[in-house]
């Protein structure tokens, strides 16, 4: 059914008045029906056209009264009608969110709110409902000409019917059920939490879908390789260490009671690292065909060798299936041989171990002959100089004829006798000269002695300063004989070191000095080491979840850096 509008709220603006006015002027004008502001929206088809106001009759004259007549000015219906809408919207209960959607949506039609409420108020006279999803989707979609958009705005108005608006009144009028508020924002929000879960479950869908594309499916492969396809390959262990001797040998009395010590590390890793050398996988592929074994046709695939390889694929090869690793705590070498057949894993563990011994028997080899060749060439050059001052004295020798040394004493010894002889003379002269009348036969005859023994004495003299070839002096030969000779006994000791020491060089190159020692002998495992099916498969689903978690978390942040 329906009833007649009434005027909610008007409102009366009163001024002094100045004339005597009829007093039915204030209530001469009847207010414009208001439509009620949730009667429209509950019962949109039920509404039917109201009838027009009854027009109002003429007003009569006022009897005259002794109160002044009033003046005022009156609010147009239009401006009740819309503080009424605008009320009865505010009393809905709307969001923040939606307010300020329907201030989008008003701004988008060109329309100028002086609020939110106004906004919905305007919307709604418009025939636009502002919280309709295709609305607020407008509001994303990219402009394009203004041609498209009037269409599409064309066919929307065309296709849905907007509120609010007259509907003509059908063969059946029903009455409409009434929505409060706050069940329709429960309906909203359940709406909201089901498109919520429906979102979630697509991306769990497409997230299922990706882990097993590219995690799940790479992990089954790699498990049915390892299970099914690979071949079982053999490991033999081995350890072995590196041990050095301490002492003299037989040059020391304690050299065979001082205990023995590790070798240092660069022994062990020097033997470390040639076993890890192509030089090591060639010299093995000679001995017992490497490359032979690791090329049959029983090896998997992805494990074998093709025939014809080179050195550089084989040596690959040869790094992956031989492992060894040293321990600078125990010093010990422990050595991995992985390969198809346990017997031809035990033969390669073994060769590499003869390889090993002989690397260690190497490196102290060139030190032991360098020492030797040492000891040789300086005991050469002692004897050779020996020999030289040997012959400088002999030569000297002859040359001289006499020994200058001997020469010289004798010579002193005579001037010593004939001094003293001089100094007897001179006293028994001056012992004569003492007397009053010396006798002068006797006087004479001593001054001839004393003349005739400084002569000698001049001439053993002279005789010292000069040698016999006129050349050199006795004392000058002398010296030139004492350096020979000093020179002789230098050489003499240097002859003795050097022999020593050829003797120490010759008895250190008959003794080894490294050892290599084996710990734990190489055994021919029965039951295959590898491929390890479990952890392996384990460890590919670790590594193809850890390559989609890095690369989904790349995209996550690109994405996030486009779009912000």
């Amino acid at each position: 059914m329906t009833t007649k509008p009434k005027a909610r709220k008007f409102r009366i603006k009163r001024n002094t008045p100045t004339s005597d006015a009829p007093r039915q002027s204030a209530s001469a004008a009847v207010p414009k029906a208001v439509p009620d502001p949730q009667q429209p929206q509950a019962q949109p088809e039920a509404a039917a056209p109201s009838p027009a106001p009854t027009p109002p009759q003429a007003a009569q004259p006022a009897a005259p009264s002794s109160t002044p007549p009033r003046e005022g000015a009156v609010s147009s219906a239009a401006e009740v009608a819309g503080e009424t809408d605008i009320d009865a919207i505010r009393r809905e209960g709307l969001t923040g969110r939606q307010l300020r959607m329907a201030r989008r949506v008003a701004q988008k039609h060109d329309l100028a709110p002086i609020s939110d409420f106004d906004a919905v108020r305007l919307l709604r006279a418009k025939g636009i409902d502002p919280f309709e999803r295709s609305n607020m989707l407008e509001l994303v979609v990219p402009q394009g000409d203004g041609t498209d958009g009037s269409q599409q705005l064309g066919r929307i108005e065309t296709t849905k019917t907007q509120l609010p608006q007259t509907v003509p009144a059908g063969g059946s009028n029903l009455p409409a059920t009434e929505v409060s508020p706050a069940e329709r924002r429960a309906l909203e929000i359940s709406q909201i939490q089901r498109d919520i879960s429906k979102r979630r479950r697509r991306k769990l869908g497409l997230l299922l879908v990706r882990l097993a594309f590219f995690v799940m499916l790479p992990t089954i492969a790699a498990g049915y390789y390892f299970y099914n396809v690979a071949t079982p390959m053999y490991a033999t262990n081995s350890q072995f260490l590196i041990i050095q001797s301490e002492g003299g040998g037989g040059a020391s009395p304690f050299g065979s009671i001082l205990p023995t010590q590790f070798a240092n590390s660069a022994d062990s890793i020097a033997t470390q690292a040639y076993l890890q050398s192509k030089d090591a996988m060639l010299r093995l592929d000679q001995d017992v065909g490497f490359k032979d074994h690791f090329s049959d046709e029983a090896i998997d695939p992805i494990q074998r060798l093709e025939a014809g390889a080179t050195n550089e694929e084989a040596y690959k090869t040869y790094k992956k299936n031989v492992k060894i690793g040293y321990d600078p705590t125990e010093g010990v070498i422990r050595l991995e041989v992985i390969a198809g057949d346990p017997n031809v894993s035990a033969s390669f563990s073994e060769s590499l171990i003869k390889y090993a011994e002989e690397r260690v028997n190497n490196l102290s080899k060139q030190k032991r002959e360098d020492g030797m060749r040492d000891a040789l060439a300086g005991f050469d050059t002692a004897q050779q100089k020996r020999r030289d001052a040997q012959e400088a004295l002999i030569r000297m020798q002859v040359e001289n004829g006499v020994d200058p040394q001997a020469e010289i004493v004798a010579i002193r010894t005579q001037i010593t006798t004939y001094e003293g002889l001089l100094i007897e003379k001179e006293l028994e002269l001056s012992a004569l000269l003492d007397n009053a009348r010396p006798n002068q036969a006797k006087v004479d005859g001593a001054r001839g002695d004393v003349r005739r023994l400084e002569e000698q004495l001049e001439k053993l003299k002279e005789k010292m300063s000069t040698s016999t070839t006129g050349e050199n002096s006795l004392a000058e030969q002398s010296v030139r004989m004492q350096l020979a000779q000093t020179d002789l006994a230098a050489a003499d000791m240097v002859l003795q070191s050097a022999q020593t020491a050829m003797d120490q060089a010759r008895s250190e190159a008959g003794r080894q000095v490294r050892y290599l020692t084996v710990a734990v002998e190489p055994v021919a495992p029965q039951e295959p080491t590898y491929p390890r099916k479990f952890e392996n498969t384990i460890l590919a689903f670790l590594i193809f979840a850890g390559i989609y978690l890095m690369l989904s978390l790349t995209a996550s942040i690109l994405r996030e850096q486009v779009t912000s």
